[in-house]
């Protein structure tokens, strides 16, 4: 008789939005609820599959939570699972660890929690023997790995282990309880059920080792579908995993180029089309799109002057469209160059030629942006810094990047040209 569940993590329940902006209220909305969302989802699986059990890789809340509407919600979920006989294993990862209503909450006791010290659990399924092992995080740091802490692989048995792991690193993820994939595939276990970092990933080796990604994105940082795992052992003992989605809203970064666009109306076209697009492509339900918008084109200023105006159009496309939403308009144009040979009285020409020929390339001017806007980070609190790079090349990019912009946008408001209506 085959043993089924689902794997997940890092569902972060009731996540705070991070850089959605908040004026546009109905997709604050949407997106302050999809955490929620995708934990019925990830239910409705485990109940519409008849699964044996839900395992949870950590991270199922979101800090220091203090919310007991997160706690009821929760709660209810667990208690579907119960009712239909489906049992949940979960450890508690870095983000679990601070979380205050973990001790609060009262779960039905089909529910297993394990605790700081390792566990195995044994289940037998007709002639299946499986051994379920975990270990929670006792604090919000694990600097050294929690591997050599877990129990040895119980004989006769397929086991499982659940752990909330950083591996050997990964970009926007601390360092916690490290290890290399190797060493899982070497320890004995059938199957690796890993949690912490965000993006999915199936390690191919000897044994099965899933860091199954959060079944919900955030933001633009998380971009892409989200799923869980389906997997299946089987009386043989082997193990077969199968993707399920689970996102409700699904970010995306659309690159449109612009440069085809002769006036407004073929400008906001572009975008429409591009949106429906990427629309199509998304198997979630709801596309947030971030547009960056590309090319050399002589409606660069307009677009600039009137980026507020632009926004709008979009967001009435994608609209139209169904079930799409512009999270944010990222403008990377450019104006089309004057030719040498070519003579203009513009002052507005002038003074770009004057600001990209001599001002911007300036050793001085450079060194004088660079120091304002350290100064502006070294106020800022350090999880606050990371939109200027992580290193000192991302950061003079950063730079480039801002001082190229500023110049485009100075010059954007001082011209005179009007955009057409749409």
């Amino acid at each position: 008789m085959a043993f089924r569940f689902v794997h997940t993590a890092d569902l972060h329940l009731d996540s705070p939005l991070r850089s959605l902006s908040l004026r546009n209220a109905d997709l604050a909305t949407l997106v302050g609820d999809a955490t929620r969302q995708a934990l019925v989802r990830i239910v409705d699986l485990c109940l519409d599959e008849q699964v044996d059990a839900l395992i949870i890789a950590g991270d199922l809340y979101d800090g220091d939570q203090t919310s007991m509407k997160t706690a009821r919600f929760l709660a209810s979920q667990m208690q579907r699972l119960h009712e239909a006989g489906i049992s949940v294993f979960k450890i508690r990862g870095n983000h679990d660890a601070l979380s205050k209503i973990t001790q609060e909450l009262v779960l039905p006791p089909s529910v297993k929690v394990f605790s700081g010290r390792a566990e195995a659990i044994e289940l037998a399924r007709g002639g299946l023997n499986v051994a379920i092992h975990g270990l929670s995080f006792a604090k919000p740091q694990a600097p050294e790995s929690l591997l050599p802490k877990y129990k040895a692989p119980i004989s006769g048995a397929v086991n499982l282990g659940i752990m909330h792991t950083s591996l050997a690193g990964a970009p926007g993820h601390d360092l916690y309880a490290p290890c290399s994939v190797a060493d899982l595939h070497g320890s004995g276990f059938d199957y690796w059920a890993l949690g912490h970092i965000h993006q999915r990933t199936h390690h191919a080796g000897l044994k099965t080792v899933i860091m199954p990604g959060m079944p919900q994105g955030r933001d633009i940082n998380e971009a892409g579908e989200k799923t869980v795992s389906l997997v299946t052992v089987g009386d043989d003992g082997t193990v077969s995993v199968e993707e399920r989605l689970t996102s409700l809203a699904q970010f995306a970064r659309v690159t449109v180029d612009v440069s085809p666009a002769e006036d407004w109306r073929g400008l906001v076209d572009l975008i429409g089309h591009a949106v429906e697009e990427e629309r199509l492509r998304t198997r979630s339900d709801h596309l947030v799109a971030r547009l960056r918008l590309v090319g050399m084109t002589p409606l660069s200023f307009a677009m600039r002057r009137d980026a507020d105006l632009l926004l709008s159009e979009a967001e009435q496309r994608a609209e139209r469209t169904g079930r799409a939403w512009i999270e944010k308009l990222e403008l990377d144009v450019q104006a089309l160059s004057v030719r040498p040979q070519q003579t203009t009285s513009d002052p507005v020409h002038e003074l770009g030629a004057l600001m990209r020929d001599d001002v911007m390339p300036a050793h001085g001017y450079r060194a004088q942006v660079r120091d304002m806007v350290q100064g502006l980070l070294d106020d800022l609190p350090p999880e606050s810094r990371r939109f200027a790079g992580s290193d000192p090349a991302a950061f003079e990019r950063f730079l480039e990047d801002l001082i190229r912009e500023g110049g485009e946008d100075l010059l954007a408001r001082l011209a005179a040209v009007p955009a057409e209506d749409g």
